[in-house]
């Protein structure tokens, strides 16, 4: 095989809506303008890119069927050159173990931050180098004693995510209405029991108020763990997820003739949605990443109300967002009440008064996103790439 940077995919991993797919697709296609790239995976589909031009182009990156066979027959092998691999989870297990390279270097997001001895060994033993989706995440692996990990945020694509060109920084329709939105997939890590309790604060409060959310999320098992949350009550929404979720918010107070409640969308086509909305409200209660959907958001010069701890803190500020505080602390345990996590606990309160000030505040809101889509503007994907380029050239050339 032709010596060249090869990077592991795994089956669907490109889908275009959701973090690891949106990802994947534009490292891929970014490193391959900087340098020969092969991917080692299956062919993709249009159920995996609906984009028919970039879907060629990434199948085109794949190794030929003979050569991903001898690469993925079940047994150990090498790849002529640097490797680059994604890396699921705080077990920092590779996604092909048995495959290695002239060097290996990892790709990693995690939210568990209680990790076992053995992961740990797992990132030393599989790896050359790791890279953090965030410096929070670096920061966990260090204090679990491997150190050497860097952080390597994701980026934007700014010709998709860029500030509306109306002076008021909205789009069209909803012009009457404060819109509030909301998005990332609906479980307990991401807070949206917090946006919900504070959004109807703000609907009983005033009748020009309106919640946009995007709330898909594709692993059901992710949506039950909102079961833990003491602000809402949770019912499973079942296949039907618009209903489902539409009854999850009437049965906490909302008034569904001012909510929008978005199916699985594209993610080039949630650019329209963020930019006829007012504000994104964004009480994460841990991000392994830097939260895509809260970077595109900001990208489209819109305001935040957001907590800037975990990997937030890495875009997150005083000059580009309204800071939401946390207050102690939420222990996450497995099924034997071991701890798996420990997570900031956004502060409720702060929320409801944030939100409040901003209605308020329109205008000072307005600076805050201007600022903030110059801010993220600087985040791209070509810079991602460029970035674990760099870490792969200077890894390659340590390696023995």
């Amino acid at each position: 095989m032709p010596h060249r940077r090869a990077s592991s995919s795994s089956r669907r991993a490109s889908r275009g809506s959701h973090g690891w797919g949106v990802c994947g697709k534009n490292i891929a296609r970014h490193l391959s303008r900087l340098e020969p790239l092969r991917l080692i995976g299956d062919p993709l589909d249009a159920r995996a890119v609906p984009d028919p031009v970039e879907r060629d182009e990434l199948n085109g990156l794949l190794i030929p069927g003979g050569e991903a066979a001898l690469l993925e027959g079940g047994r150990a092998a090498a790849v002529d050159g640097p490797l680059l691999q994604g890396v699921g989870d705080q077990r920092l297990m590779p996604r092909r173990p048995l495959l290695r390279g002239s060097s290996t270097v990892g790709y990693t997001f995690f939210e568990r931050n209680v990790l076992h001895p053995a992961w740990v060994e797992n990132g030393r033993r599989f790896f050359d180098r790791i890279v953090t989706g965030s410096t929070w995440c670096a920061s966990v692996l260090a204090e679990h004693g491997l150190a050497g990990g860097i952080p390597v945020c994701q980026g934007i694509d700014p010709n998709i995510f860029f500030p509306s060109p109306a002076e008021d920084g909205r789009g069209p329709l909803l012009a009457d209405r404060f819109v509030v939105f909301s998005g990332g997939k609906f479980e307990f890590r991401k807070g949206q029991d917090v946006v919900i309790r504070a959004y109807k604060v703000l609907q009983d409060r005033h009748v020009d108020v309106a919640l946009v959310n995007a709330w898909v999320n594709l692993w059901p098992p992710l949506m039950d763990t909102m079961r833990a949350s003491r602000l809402i009550r949770y019912t499973s929404p079942g296949e039907a997820y618009v209903q489902g979720m539409n009854g999850i918010l009437a049965d906490n107070g909302i008034d569904l003739e001012r909510v929008i409640t978005c199916p699985r969308q594209p993610n080039a086509a949630m650019a329209g949605i963020y930019r006829n909305t007012d504000v994104g409200l964004f009480p994460n209660r841990c991000e392994g990443g830097t939260n895509l959907v809260l970077m595109e958001y900001m990208a489209c010069g819109k305001p935040v109300i957001a907590v800037d701890a975990t990997g937030h803190a890495d875009i997150v500020n005083r000059s580009n967002a309204l800071v939401m505080a946390t207050k102690g602390e939420t222990t996450v345990r497995d099924e034997d009440q071991a701890p798996i996590a420990r997570w900031p606990e956004p502060d409720l309160d702060d929320a409801i008064d944030k939100l409040e000030w901003a209605y308020q505040n329109r205008g000072k809101m307005r600076e805050l996103g201007l600022q903030a889509g110059k801010d993220l503007a600087k985040f791209t994907w070509s810079r991602t790439a460029e970035s674990l380029r760099d870490i792969i050239h200077q890894t390659t050339t340590r390696s023995p």
